[in-house]
This record gives C-alpha cells, sequence and structure tokens, in this order.
C-alpha cells in the first residue's frame, strides 16, 4: 500500500527537493520526525491548555490522528495532524469555560467535536464520490491562499503576546528567530534542513548561559525531567452528546476543509505533485481523526500549517518522516518525561520559533496566489484578498446568539462567501 523510493543521501547536501514518496534514510528520517515533533508541540498544547483539557491528551491523539491520516491517504499526503485553534472559541461557549485548569464540561465539548468530525468525514466522502470542482468553485487560489495566510497572520498574536511577559523573554524571542534565520541562510546539508531544531538549540543554550549563569532571567528549570515518570496514563474524558454543544461545533468542519484543502494546494505548489485525488481521502481521515480525538478527551484535530512552514524550510516532504513523528507524538502522551523534556524549553525560545514557524504559513498562503498566478488588478480578487487578511489579523468576531465565530472563522466563512458575491458579476 505504501511505497517509497530510496533517496540517494547526496541529495540531502545539494538542497535538492525530497518528495512525498520519496524516503531518506531512516536515522536521517528519524530527525526529521523530532525537528516536525517540535513544531507542532507548541500549538499542539497550547489549544488544549486555553480549552482545559489534558495538554498529554492532545498529543496522544495528535499522533494517532497523523497515522490514521497517514493510513487514509495511502500514505501519500505529507502532513501532521494537531490541536486545532478553530475550536477554541466554540468550545469555550459550549462547555461555560472559565479557566484557568481543567474544563469540569469537557464532555458536551467532546461531543460536539465528534459531531464536527462526523460531518467532516460526510463532506471527504461527498468529495469522494464527485470530486473536488465543487470546492473548488467555492475556494479558487484567491481563497484558499488568504486562508492559509490568515492562519499564520491570526496565530502571530500567540508568540508576541502570550509567549514574553518580560523585556528580557522578548529579547529573547528575538534571539532565537535570528538564530534560526542564521542557521537556514548560513549552513548546508543535514544542519540546513534542521534550521527549526538546530536554531531552537542554539536559543536554549544562549538562555541558560544568560539565565543560569549570568542571573538575568528566569532561569531553566530541569528539576521536572528528573522527577517525571517515564510511563503514565494521561487523563482521558468520556463524550457528552448534547445538541446544542453540538449544534455550536458541528460548523467547524468547514473551516477544517477550507485549511485541509489550503494546506493541500501549499504542498502540491511546493513540490509540483498535484495532489487533489487525495483531497477527499485527506478530508476524511482529518474527520476520522477528530472523532478518535473526541472520543478520549482530545482536541479535534487538523492538518498543521505549522509542519508545512518546516516543509516549505527544508524541501523535505517524505511523509515517511510523518510516521514516524506520529509514532514519537504517542510515545510523548504516554511518557510525563519526554512531555517534561519539551516542556523545559524556555517559553521565550519556543516563542522564537513560533515567530518563525507562523510567519511560514503566511508566506505559504502568498505562494499560493503567486503559483496560481492570482490577478490582483482585477477587483474582485483585490477586495476577497484584503478584507480575509483584515478580519482574521484583527481577530474579527460575530456573534449568532451563543455561537461565535472568531477571526479564522469569520476570514475563512467571509472569503468563500465575498468570492461567491463578486463573482456573480463574472
Amino acid at each position: 500500500m505504501f511505497h517509497w523510493t530510496e533517496k540517494p543521501t547526496a541529495t540531502l547536501t545539494d538542497g535538492g527537493v525530497i518528495g512525498p514518496d520519496e524516503r531518506l534514510p531512516w536515522g536521517q528520517t528519524t530527525v526529521m520526525g523530532v525537528q516536525h515533533l517540535i513544531a507542532m508541540f507548541g500549538a499542539t498544547v497550547l489549544a488544549p491548555i486555553l480549552m482545559g483539557f489534558d495538554p498529554n491528551v492532545a498529543i496522544l491523539m495528535s499522533g494517532i490522528g497523523t497515522l490514521i491520516f497517514f493510513v487514509m491517504t495511502g500514505g501519500k499526503v505529507p502532513s501532521y495532524l494537531g490541536s486545532s485553534f478553530a475550536f477554541i472559541g466554540v468550545v469555550i461557549a459550549a462547555s461555560g469555560y472559565q479557566g484557568p485548569g481543567p474544563n469540569a464540561n469537557i464532555g458536551v465539548a467532546l461531543g460536539g467535536i465528534i459531531a464536527c468530525g462526523l460531518l467532516y468525514t460526510l463532506i471527504g466522502a461527498l468529495v469522494q464520490v464527485i470530486g473536488t470542482g465543487w470546492i473548488e468553485r467555492l475556494m479558487p487560489p484567491v481563497v484558499t491562499g488568504s486562508v492559509v495566510a490568515v492562519i499564520g497572520l491570526n496565530l502571530a498574536s500567540i508568540p508576541i503576546k502570550n509567549m514574553a511577559p518580560t523585556n528580557f523573554d522578548a529579547w529573547m524571542q528575538g534571539i532565537t528567530f535570528v538564530s534560526v534565520a542564521l542557521v537556514a541562510v548560513f549552513t548546508s546539508g543535514m544542519v540546513q534542513r534542521l534550521l527549526i531544531l538546530m536554531g531552537l538549540i542554539v536559543a536554549s543554550v544562549i538562555y541558560a548561559v544568560l539565565t543560569n549563569g549570568l542571573g538575568l532571567g528566569t532561569p531553566m528549570d530541569l528539576s521536572g525531567i528528573a522527577s517525571a515518570a517515564w510511563f503514565g496514563l494521561p487523563n482521558f474524558a468520556a463524550p457528552v452528546f448534547e445538541a446544542k454543544a453540538m449544534s455550536l461545533i458541528a460548523p467547524v468542519a468547514i473551516i477544517l476543509v477550507a485549511e485541509n484543502l489550503g494546506h493541500i494546494k501549499a504542498v502540491t505548489a511546493m513540490t509540483g505533485k498535484n495532489l487533489d485525488r487525495y483531497l477527499g481521502r485527506a478530508f476524511m481521515g482529518d474527520g476520522i481523526a477528530t472523532m478518535v480525538a473526541g472520543s478520549a478527551g482530545g482536541t479535534g484535530v487538523t492538518t498543521y500549517a505549522e509542519n508545512i512552514g518546516v516543509m516549505a524550510a527544508t524541501k523535505i516532504y517524505s511523509t515517511a518522516i510523518f510516521l514516524v513523528a506520529g509514532c514519537m507524538a504517542i510515545l510523548l502522551g504516554f511518557s510525563p518525561k519526554f512531555g517534561a523534556l519539551i516542556q523545559a524549553i524556555p517559553l521565550p525560545v519556543m516563542g522564537g520559533v513560533s515567530i518563525v514557524v507562523f510567519g511560514l504559513i503566511a508566506i505559504a498562503g502568498a505562494k499560493i496566489w503567486v503559483d496560481n498566478k492570482v490577478n490582483f488588478s482585477d477587483n474582485k480578487n483585490l477586495l476577497v484578498a484584503a478584507i480575509t487578511l483584515i478580519l482574521g489579523t484583527g481577530d474579527y468576531t460575530l456573534k449568532f446568539g451563543d455561537f461565535a465565530f472568531g477571526g479564522i472563522g469569520t476570514a475563512t466563512f467571509g472569503a468563500i462567501l465575498l468570492y461567491a458575491l463578486l463573482n456573480r458579476r463574472t
């Protein structure tokens, strides 16, 4: 079912593209898997914390979901599935979560997440039967590019506002993203391919010297790693099916469709390999993974633009990397010690890496415009992109009774509806 072509190691040193169906030696594949694990970690952990879910369950479900997606797409679509931020607003509304700490009403949120996954799966089955033409008419490149760009821009406030509480931390974020940039530009071979991981290591060492050594900021605390158990069960939770919560959360499926479509279009543009024939299976894989996650206490999942950003920077799209990353995430979900190791990474360092990755997401959206030669001298395209970007970046929110659409939701539906309205002239 899964077939990879062995890729000569020399390709790693000459800057060539490693395609989805090509495989690196397993040692290098594993190292690349670690980099993708780190890229997804910050958002996959942050989203459940904001909703009162257990982060270890979210990590575990992200790994299981990634393997489900891998199987459903026949190992042909490179993607990692992590916690979706599109669920945060509706989950908080449905469960009445005030935070911080565990969500006491998590069950009704999980029932809504399962309903969303079911709707998403049905959309995928429809695409598989009748094709993608209707989706592409609703969401042409100007729309998908705008939605992908908005995801990165909407997430930008997370590292800027939430991951640098002091002036020292803000400077450390700068040191981190400069470290990543220097690795990306002034190194070559495997070091350059691992720019996110290498930049993170360099910045963490600098942080330790400045804080633990010179006392300039909050010292790195490694005690949690030593005290954490190697293996342990996360806090699973059971869903409760309540009609109101299900009606609030299920429409998020439309946002997930737009995200997934945009991500696959981005990978198609970057690799030159048309992945459209896998769209239906990709939607179904993501939908089934969301249902499985919701059934155990995890957040809804989506194909992760963070990891697409890493692929854009490394030019390595081998799906074998995501098979490895998914298996490692499962181990991480069952291991408090591995979780403690990742969580020991200083917050501003993770924030600096997030700035790079979220920026790469935004640029991936712009690349969809460029590769599809979107004509911005046409006022229709110009206005759709312009309005969508501001709606998403500014987190424009609309409420319908108890139901609220945050920035990504309003930008996604706004782009689709505005394009349909303005396209009536042609």
